[in-house]
């Protein structure tokens, strides 16, 4: 009896529902890319160690290599594609095309997702490593974005506009949308 490996997986995807037959393997990544042409998400190490294919999973910031696609279940998969609210880009996006915060681009949209996902943890409170132990807020600056920021590499080094872009999101509400 040869074993089953592939089977029907439900995704929805910025917004939208679809039903794929998926070999079980299938990372979300290669599912986004492969199977539903949303090529925004980039395949950079596939090891989950650059961060240029992190999507919001159910809001939180994943890097969607390390994600099997039939582990998604019912929550809410937005890729940098689904970020604009139409013509109107996202506030984070705005203000990486303002602050001119990619070079060669290839990072840029999971440096994007992960920024949106790291204002609202921030907004929501959550700690990281250079949040202020004595009253366990953080105040967004330089230090805690790159900290926050860290799982997200640029080979071109970006950083010098990518964090003031984040600064500037986070001023005009980057993690509402």
């Amino acid at each position: 009896m040869t074993p089953v490996t592939s089977s029907a997986v439900s995704v929805h995807v910025n917004g939208d529902a679809y039903r794929l037959e998926l070999d079980h393997r299938t990372s979300l990544l290669d599912a986004l890319r492969e199977h539903l042409a949303l090529t925004g998400t980039k395949k950079g190490c596939d090891h989950g160690q650059c961060g240029a294919c992190t999507v919001l999973l159910g809001g939180r910031r994943v890097y969607s290599c390390l994600v099997l696609c039939v582990a998604v279940g019912d929550r809410e998969v937005v890729t940098v594609e689904g970020l604009a609210d139409g013509a109107d880009l996202h506030p984070v996006q705005e203000a990486f095309v303002q602050r001119d915060a990619f070079q060669c681009g290839y990072c840029t949209p999971g440096q994007i997702c992960s920024a949106v996902g790291m204002l609202r943890e921030a907004e929501a409170g959550w700690p990281s490593a250079v949040t202020s132990a004595d009253t366990g807020t953080s105040r967004l600056d330089e230090a805690e974005v790159r900290e926050r920021m860290a799982g997200n590499l640029c080979r071109c080094g970006a950083y010098a506009n990518i964090v003031p872009a984040i600064l500037d999101a986070a001023g005009h509400g980057g993690a509402d949308r």
